[in-house]
């Protein structure tokens, strides 16, 4: 049994078809990236995943359970946490006051702020600041760290990288490994298709609403992905 699994799930904007029966799923322990280019229904996947968007049809499963009409904090509370697109972070609370509020669905687990700290040495020096004070970088720190507050079985990561440097996007990155070693398998949308690769099980390919390719990284040829990723 996998612990995420689609089955030609459709997703809508009003009239504005996003995603075109779109099966994948991951399994306990993964990491599995998305690829693709602006507009590709990356995002939107993760948030029909959430309850975020509505589904147009098909099914969503989690841990071997229909999801697809749970409402968003219901799957927070299952265990599924999102890293938006743009961090979301609260301007008015502290970078400690907007990790508490990632803790509030009060699931058991291993993460605590003690252990935010520990994996983001950074954050605890500005604990007390707002949180949209920090740096690009330190704020996706605090983002990722609420949502692993919520204590996830699967923590879905929307564009980690959009617009860091490329040495705090190795720094969020090293973090991924203590991240499945307390047991959180890990679904990360990114544009960077170098770093995607590095850091995934495997990986999926996503144009104009459809998987285009999918396989293990060291299985797919740079042709390959370049034809997936533009269509070319």
């Amino acid at each position: 049994m996998s612990l995420l699994q689609t089955d030609q799930l459709l997703a809508y904007y009003g009239d504005f078809q996003a995603l075109y029966g779109i099966s994948l799923r991951l399994e306990e322990g993964e990491t599995v990236a998305l690829i693709g280019a602006n507009g590709a229904g990356k995002s939107t996947f993760l948030k029909a995943i959430t309850g975020l968007v509505k589904h147009g049809g098909g099914a969503v499963r989690f841990a071997g359970e229909d999801v697809s009409r749970t409402p968003a904090h219901k799957i927070l509370a299952k265990g599924v946490a999102l890293v938006p697109e743009g961090r979301r972070l609260f301007p008015s609370l502290s970078v400690e006051e907007n990790l508490l509020m990632g803790g509030y669905a009060k699931r058991p687990g291993p993460w605590t702020l003690p252990r935010i700290y520990a994996l983001f040495p950074a954050l605890q020096a500005h604990a007390k600041r707002p949180a949209t004070a920090l740096s690009g970088g330190q704020q996706q720190m605090v983002a990722i760290g609420r949502a692993l507050m919520s204590n996830p079985r699967l923590l879905l990561c929307d564009e980690l990288s959009l617009g860091l440097a490329p040495i705090i996007i190795r720094d969020i990155y090293a973090a991924f490994p203590t991240i499945k070693g307390e047991g959180t398998s890990v679904l990360v949308v990114e544009q960077d298709t170098s770093q995607a690769l590095k850091v995934a099980d495997r990986v999926y390919c996503f144009q104009e609403g459809r998987i285009s390719l999918e396989g293990r990284p060291a299985d797919l040829t740079r042709e390959q992905i370049t034809q997936a990723y533009f269509g070319v």
